[in-house]
């Protein structure tokens, strides 16, 4: 077959429109409408009445009204008028055929971002009402005259700037913020404390008055700075220009918009803001969303150290707030006790005066969720503000943010260190911003819950069965009978929290529990972009290269069993032009081959930085196909157990799986993984999510039941009445009550299906989890080349190095990431294979006695390589 290679771009430009089409159109198809062939449309979510909620068809950017009562000649008319009208304000070039799409998938889309009904049930019904799902999407960063109260020619060309100076900001800084702060009751404690100095220097009483209040505006200098309306206008104006330039457009629900103004016109409770993050731009993009939407202007929270002095300046003044370096770095001085109090005072009366803040719950530089540190600090100092009796209650609202191409991914890159940024490095990185597409963007907020709600319903949820992972998996791994396993993991979501707050041990625990909560519904509430799902399919499935009209039918697929787990995306439209515009975006990560035949293979290229760049977009999936992948993760396990005594000619799929034995391998693995990659909540159990997984692999159809000879079939739902034996279960688990006396439960066998899509979809469940564990691997193998003790610091660059080398040999630069590679060493803490100690120049690793030997660091890396799948 002849093969001829051609570049990338030029084809894209020939076959994507000028802008991505983007269709919504009811379930029913219109009489007189042809439909072609292919198409993939996602309905806005809402129940199909007498009087349907309209729904949206966007084109460029351009917005038109339809309604099922609409004939379909009447419907296209209607459309090529308004779009008539629009282009004479707005040039629009030439564009692809306006069609009338039918749904692939029911008449539903699904409505995502409702709080936890188990921990916030009084949450769960406020602020929510059943037509919030129909009001549809709104794109932010269309601002015509419409969006002025002028008009005429002149507005058409300055309405950015004209609908800027409308933006109204709802709460300002108090004007005797200064004085509030130094004469607060935690300030004044401090200063009377006879706290004695270096020798001779006295003590903390000979201090002025004036020499105290230096100090505390200092310290509150470091803090915040005043609002500049000014630059807060001329800002959004320039974040405004430049955003059209590098995205298509910026889409948040109208239906989840409102739920959070509802929440914000409850009288004397702030809300605060706990986002996902996936790039710097998410501290401007997310106030300037909640800016031009009417929600005033935010505080936002930044880390210190990031940015350099005259930076700060300029993100203070747009609303930007920091950890004073005096908490962290010195905890225990004087000037640490002082910024501890100016820090707590000036949280206390933000929320007093009813400004909103932003926290950042994720970190930024790993591809899969991670908990920030930073953001739990700042999540503290909210508590204890409640706690203090500051505000009555505080409404949280999980955030969301997905991007086709994040802006300054750095795609888990060797070095983990970092110059702070600078004005100068901000303008030439948008300089070379401006040279790039960067698709859509697509942010979701959650319901909003009440803390006060969710501190007394956490009190009596929590468990006093609690293990370490040492105790846990540690008799697992040397060969020893489990017992454990359905116990709780004691895990320290934050180990370096208090510095900025002082915490008990209960209230850690409680902030680790809100943090995880928060960021578990900021995830399940973000949508899954084309260029994840473009990414995930290359990767793990494709990874020696498809052809395009099979890509077409895979992406279609894998968007289906998306949206059947209840998880929204962040796009719609026909499918051909979704799957080029998710190609054109990965321009660099694949390569096109024309085919004699008229069919395109699509290959991914197998460099570093492709493999890293695809790795780092397709980690979204992730959390989508999470229950699945660790259930295909324990049969792994389970068939990497029997291969030893079976036959040549035996296929995986004659195997029979006891219940027992994967419901064990599974909480194994549920144990291993860190608790905020598998965003298992603090309210769900262990237990019950290893029942989960394996309801989810008989859903998805990679599990069959196995009948087997016996009074009663597998299949029989039918009421039994109670056997002498009454087995009681906890009080989490909610499964059909009839089985609840049925004592052969555990003796349930399951055969891999048969079907042919099975073993793929097998293999590319396997693939989402096997960057990890092929790290956990690795990390074990390097145990026989590592020389303890040595600094921490030192031990992640050696084990990085060893990854990459081993990444090298088989082309796997997946795992050659370095947030893996600290997931590793967390995880081996843990699991007692590595022991921490203080040091000077920073913590020093030492090799337990236990993992000293070789034979057991065989079994630790036998352990962990079972659950990969290759």
């Amino acid at each position: 077959m002849r093969s001829e290679n051609i570049s990338l771009l030029p084809s894209i430009i020939q076959l994507l429109p000028t802008s991505l089409v983007l269709g919504w159109a009811p379930r029913r198809q219109l009489p007189s409408a042809r439909c072609p062939p292919r198409t993939l449309l996602l309905l806005p979510p809402g129940p199909c009445s007498e009087e349907p909620a309209p729904t949206c068809a966007l084109r460029s950017g351009q917005a038109v009204a339809l309604t099922q009562r609409d004939a379909a000649a009447r419907l296209l008319l209607a459309e090529e008028k308004l779009l008539q009208r629009k282009m004479k304000t707005r040039p629009l070039g030439f564009g692809v055929k306006l069609e009338i799409v039918t749904p692939f998938l029911g008449k539903y889309r699904p409505f995502v971002g409702r709080c936890c009904q188990t921990c916030t049930p009084k949450s769960w019904q406020s602020s929510f009402h059943k037509h919030l799902p129909s009001l549809g999407f709104h794109n932010v960063l269309q601002v015509t005259e419409e969006n002025t109260r002028y008009r005429g020619w002149l507005v058409r060309r300055l309405c950015y700037f004209l609908a800027i100076l409308e933006w109204k900001v709802d709460s300002e800084t108090p004007r005797d913020l200064q004085e509030r702060i130094f004469r607060s009751k935690r300030v004044q404690d401090v200063m009377s404390l006879e706290v004695p100095q270096a020798r001779g220097a006295g003590s903390v009483l000979s201090k002025s008055q004036a020499q105290w209040r230096s100090e505390v505006l200092s310290i509150l200098g470091q803090i915040q700075s005043p609002l500049s309306l000014f630059l807060l206008r001329l800002c959004s104006w320039a974040l405004l220009r430049l955003l059209n330039r590098m995205f298509l457009n910026v889409l948040l629900h109208k239906g989840q918009l409102e739920m959070v103004r509802r929440a914000a016109q409850t009288p004397d409770v702030p809300l605060v803001f706990l986002s996902t993050r996936k790039s710097q731009m998410d501290g401007l993009l997310l106030p300037f969303l909640l800016f031009s939407q009417g929600l005033g202007v935010p505080r936002v929270t930044w880390e210190y150290q990031t940015f350099t002095p005259s930076l700060r300046a300029l993100l203070s003044r747009l609303g930007g707030v920091f950890l004073p370096p005096g908490a962290e770095h010195a905890p225990d001085g004087e000037w640490g006790t002082l910024s501890r109090a100016v820090l707590t005072s000036y949280i206390e009366e933000l929320l007093k005066s009813r400004q909103h803040l932003v926290i950042f719950m994720e970190d930024p530089v790993s591809g899969e969720p991670r908990l920030s540190a930073p953001g739990g600090e700042w999540l503290a100092l909210v508590l204890g503000a409640v706690r203090a009796g500051a505000v009555p209650d505080v409404m949280l609202v999980p955030v969301g943010i997905a991007y086709d191409v994040a802006p300054g991914a750095s795609h888990g890159g060797l070095s983990g260190s970092a110059q702070p940024s600078g004005l100068w490095s901000c303008l030439l990185a948008v300089r070379r911003a401006l040279g790039r597409e960067f698709g859509c963007v697509r942010m979701d907020f959650a319901q909003p819950f009440s803390l006060q709600e969710y501190t007394a319903n956490s009190l009596f949820r929590q468990s006093c069965s609690q293990k370490s992972l040492e105790e846990l998996l540690l008799p697992v791994i040397l060969g020893k009978s489990p017992e454990l396993l359905d116990w709780e993991k004691s895990e320290e979501w934050y180990p370096g929290l208090g510095a900025a707050a002082e915490l008990k041990a209960d209230e850690r625990r409680l902030v680790g529990r809100l943090g995880l909560h928060s960021l578990s519904a900021g995830v399940s509430c973000s949508g899954v972009m084309a260029v994840a799902i473009m990414s995930a399919l290359l990767l793990h499935k494709h990874r020696e290269g498809v052809f395009l009209s099979r890509l077409m039918s895979d992406f279609s697929w894998l968007v289906e069993e998306t949206l059947l787990r209840n998880r929204d995306v962040g796009f719609s439209g026909r499918l051909r032009d979704l799957v080029l515009h998710a190609l054109s975006l990965l321009r660099g990560c694949v390569s096109l081959h024309r085919l004699s035949r008229g069919d395109v293979l699509v290959a991914p290229r197998e460099t570093e930085a492709a493999v890293r760049e695809l790795s780092w977009h397709s980690a979204a999936l992730l959390p989508v196909f999470m229950c699945e992948a660790v259930g295909a993760c324990a049969i792994n396990a389970l068939l990497v157990e029997m291969l030893p005594f079976l036959s040549p000619a035996e296929l995986p799929a004659a195997v029979v799986l006891s219940q027992g034995e994967l419901l064990r391998k599974t909480l194994t693995l549920l144990q291993l993984l860190p608790r905020d990659v598998v965003l298992l909540q603090p309210c769900q159990s262990v237990s019950c999510y290893g029942q989960e997984v394996l309801d989810k692999l008989i859903q998805c159809g990679l599990l069959v039941a196995e009948e087997t000879p016996s009074e009663r079939l597998a299949c029989d739902t039918a009421r039994r009445r109670f056997s002498q034996k009454l087995l009681w279960k906890e009080m989490e688990d909610f499964n059909d009550s009839d089985s609840d006396y049925d004592e052969d439960t555990g003796k349930r066998c399951f055969k891999i299906s048969q079907l042919d899509n099975c073993p793929d979809f097998f293999l590319f469940l396997c693939g989402l989890l096997g960057p990890l564990l092929k790290t956990f691997e690795r990390a074990a193998a390097f145990l026989v080349e590592s020389v303890c003790p040595e600094l921490e610091l030192e031990y992640v660059e050696k084990l990085q190095r060893f990854l990459v080398r081993k990444a090298r040999e088989d082309g796997s630069f997946e795992c050659a990431n370095r947030s893996l590679a600290l997931s590793s060493i967390r995880t081996f803490k843990e699991l007692g294979v590595l022991r921490e100690q203080p040091g000077a120049a920073g913590p020093i690793l030492h090799l337990s006695e236990t993992f000293s030997t070789k034979g057991n660091q065989e079994r630790l890396e036998k352990f962990m390589g079972q659950f990969t799948s290759s």
